[in-house]
């Protein structure tokens, strides 16, 4: 990852906060924001729009979700939940509509990643792929199959 991307304005919090659209919005609390951030931009091909030590913006695909390290959560409640666990991300599918999936799961052999299914036409109609990323959360790049 670039020095620059560093280097962007922190965005005001509460300006931010007033901007995002009603909708699913998704929090991941992570060991290591820049890693967890480098790993969906390299292998999912996500866009990151702020990168700094505990927080990240992270975007692909009409979809964007925060990066917080455990420590911007020292003082939150829901810290307690994680503190421990070896596999944050258990039972949870972070589905990305519209990310190649063939193309995400050869990158993410390149980065040593767990894949745990590689791409594949399923019955519900998407081509998918399972990923691992290092803190257990599981990415499924998927896109729709043409109709016959």
């Amino acid at each position: 990852m670039s020095d620059q991307v560093w280097k962007t304005t922190r965005p005001d919090p509460a300006a931010y906060g007033r901007r995002i659209p009603p909708g699913l919005g998704i929090n991941l609390l992570v060991r290591d924001v820049a890693r967890s951030a480098r790993f969906q931009a390299e292998v999912l091909g996500a866009r990151i729009e702020h990168l700094e030590k505990h927080f990240a913006i992270v975007a692909v695909a009409g979809s964007r979700w925060l990066l917080h390290s455990d420590w911007s959560y020292r003082a939150h409640a829901f810290r307690g939940a994680v503190a421990g666990l070896e596999a944050r991300g258990a039972g949870v599918e972070l589905r990305l509509y519209g990310v190649d999936p063939d193309l995400a799961e050869a990158r993410a052999r390149q980065c040593d990643a767990i894949v745990l299914s590689g791409a594949m036409d399923k019955e519900h109609g998407l081509r998918e792929a399972y990923l691992v990323d290092d803190d257990g959360y599981v990415w499924v790049p998927s896109v729709a199959l043409p109709t016959a």
